[in-house]
């Protein structure tokens, strides 16, 4: 069955000086504060849209890579992955970098470098991102 996630973002006058708070409403998890200046300068507490990216394509990209070794009967113990979403003002979103991390017993790191490249390629988010060029550094703990 499809499921259907829903976010939404109420923003207040212009791009440079407005502000925005982006609310996550399937979750409840509450709301983020969103400005133009967190998202082309400096964070200072507040989101922007391509921390949101990289919080989904890391997570997304750990619950592929844990499915695909499990199947192959090497289930990790642990994986800690990082998303860099880097962002070019005038150009956009210019390339996601991932790092993963992991603890699987039985796998050595070539077998891990091809766990973790094919899950890049098809985790869902990836996919959704196939216009962005997305690199990936993978190691064993």
């Amino acid at each position: 069955m499809a499921t259907t996630r829903t976010a939404h973002t109420v923003w207040e006058g212009e791009l440079l000086k407005g502000t925005g708070t982006v609310t996550f409403d399937s979750s409840g998890i509450g709301s983020q504060p969103v400005s133009w200046p967190s998202r082309a300068e400096q964070a200072n507490g507040k989101t922007s849209p391509e921390e949101l990216i990289a919080a989904a394509h890391s997570s997304c990209f750990s619950m592929a890579l844990s499915h695909g070794l499990t199947g192959a009967g090497t289930p990790p113990t642990r994986l800690e992955t990082k998303a860099d979403v880097t962002f070019q003002p005038g150009e956009g979103i210019t390339g996601i970098h991932l790092s993963v991390r992991g603890e699987v017993e039985g796998l050595d790191a070539e077998g891990f470098a091809a766990a973790a490249e094919n899950a890049k390629q098809n985790c869902p988010v990836s996919q959704a991102l196939t216009g962005t060029t997305i690199t990936l550094t993978a190691e064993l703990a």
